[in-house]
């Protein structure tokens, strides 16, 4: 199975939905499809705040992944979150998630990042050993905090 990433295009808006619902649905992430739809659009259409990565085959993806760039004096230039990831509960388990985790820091490394961060839910003791496993640590001194505006 393979993790190739296709940057995402305004033309796979519907599959992603699809995907994004699926993966709010499982994560308990409230939100209606316009507001979905709202939020992906301009990353399909480029703007250079973020991106979206279809994984898998383009004409039926195994999952995506958003990331979102910033900058980081502490880090010393542009960074990114990965926002969301998903893989389909049908293919988990494959290796996937670990090929993409692997895979996409090198590439945004060649690109000018300097850093790529994420966040997961505390009892998710799966994607946090995952996370460990392809070189994600905790900052132990910090916990990432959110003010919805």
């Amino acid at each position: 199975m393979s993790a190739a990433l296709k940057l995402a295009r305004p033309e796979d808006l519907g599959r992603l939905m699809t995907l994004v619902a699926a993966f709010h649905a499982e994560a308990g992430i409230d939100q209606d499809a316009d507001h979905r739809r709202n939020a992906l659009a301009p990353l399909l259409d480029g703007i250079p705040h973020g991106c979206v990565y279809l994984i898998g085959p383009a004409r039926a993806p195994l999952g995506y992944a958003v990331l979102t760039f910033g900058w980081s004096v502490e880090f010393g230039g542009m960074d990114a979150f990965i926002d969301e990831i998903y893989i389909r509960p049908a293919v988990r388990g494959r290796g996937i998630a670990t090929e993409v985790l692997l895979d996409l820091p090198k590439a945004l490394a060649s690109a000018g990042l300097t850093a790529l961060h994420l966040e997961v839910d505390r009892t998710n003791e799966t994607a946090q050993k995952l996370y460990l496993r392809t070189g994600f640590k905790p900052r132990d001194r910090y916990v990432l905090m959110s003010k919805k505006l």
